[in-house]
């Protein structure tokens, strides 16, 4: 039996998640794969747990839930934290979770380049390092022979990069247009259905938790961007950044336009377009009863293949569970090409 020893950098929704994912589906995994898998060190903005023996999910969750400091762990709680975490321990993969960041994508950049330095593979949810370093990171991952996965930056559940990259190698990806943003799909389903106004249903939404208290990334279209970008590069082999994405918001979306819109049979969403002549993320027309007629949090992707034709994904965009469940898959990934399982 092999352990294989987990580091958790960010212990918020999607970092608890994780630990909610492992804890359910260790058995299972250790059954299949012969893999046991083992969480040795956990980290927060500030303090840290550590264990070489292993650390209780469990109680993670609830030492974070209720003290809200990862420090007041028993026995093993410390004020250690950021890139010394990485030192501290003895581990196999960096699950990294830490907040997006999209002015400098730290700490989620020099936590992943010092993990690959140590050898290390590395799963992400985070978008901010990949849409502002990719090529940085895919180099320096290749050069010190570690695996980085990133499916759970794009679409939660939706599986976009692995369905590109592992059921479809045979085809050259053409593009891709898709919802890459539950909240603003929430927003703009939500207006629809009840004929509300934007300002009130993104009051709604901040309120039932889907959306932040801050909604600038989601609402003004950054999100959808960022996730733009890593298609763009990891699918089309396009070597964008940023700046190259058009751009544009739902915050000027009228009740009045949606309603205009369902008179005539369509729908107004925020899509993203990934083509070699086109990255933009910008409110569209879309026609009711086709692929981009999905409510609530959902995400969709059609993806037009030059062998295959088009081919159409849709999952649950965000969540914990959901996001932490991208990176369990990404991590069922690297026991399988490390241990030829």
């Amino acid at each position: 039996m092999k352990d294989l020893r987990l580091c958790i950098m960010g212990f918020g929704a999607v970092g608890q998640g994780l630990a909610k994912v492992v804890l359910l589906k260790k058995e299972n995994i250790k059954e299949l794969y012969g893999v046991e898998l083992k969480i040795v060190s956990v980290a927060d903005s500030s303090t840290s747990a550590i264990s070489t023996d292993g650390l209780d999910e469990e109680e993670l969750i609830r030492v974070k839930k209720e003290t809200g400091k990862l420090a007041n762990y028993p026995e093993y709680g410390s004020n250690i934290s950021g890139l010394d975490v990485l030192d501290e321990c003895e581990y196999d993969v960096l699950l990294e979770a830490t907040p997006t960041n999209i002015v400098d994508a730290e700490p989620a950049r020099s936590l992943t380049l010092k993990a690959f330095e140590q050898g290390k593979d590395v799963v992400t949810s985070n978008k901010g390092h990949l849409a502002l370093n990719f090529n940085e990171l895919l180099d320096a991952a290749l050069k010190n022979n570690v695996i980085f996965k990133f499916e759970a930056s794009v679409g939660g559940t939706m599986p976009i990069i692995n369905l590109a990259q592992e059921t479809l190698p045979a085809n050259n990806v053409e593009s891709i247009v898709g919802i890459l943003n539950g909240t603003t799909n929430y927003i703009l389903s939500r207006m629809t259905s009840e004929g509300t106004s934007y300002e009130n249903t993104l009051k709604e939404s901040q309120q039932l938790g889907i959306a932040e208290t801050d909604p600038t990334q989601d609402v003004e279209g950054i999100d959808a961007a960022c996730k733009t970008v890593i298609l763009a590069n990891s699918v089309l082999g396009i070597p964008a950044k940023y700046d190259d994405v058009k751009v544009k918001g739902i915050s000027d979306i009228t009740s009045e336009a949606i309603y205009l819109a369902d008179k005539e049979g369509y729908l107004i969403k925020l899509i993203a377009e990934v083509s070699k002549d086109n990255l933009e993320v910008s409110p569209r027309l879309v026609k009711k009863g086709s692929a981009f007629d999905i409510n609530g949090t959902l995400n969709m992707a059609t993806v037009t293949t030059d062998l295959s034709g088009k081919v159409t994904v849709r999952g649950i965009g965000a969540g914990s569970v959901e996001t932490a469940a991208a990176m369990l898959t990404d991590l069922i990934h690297i026991i399988r090409e490390k241990y030829k399982v």
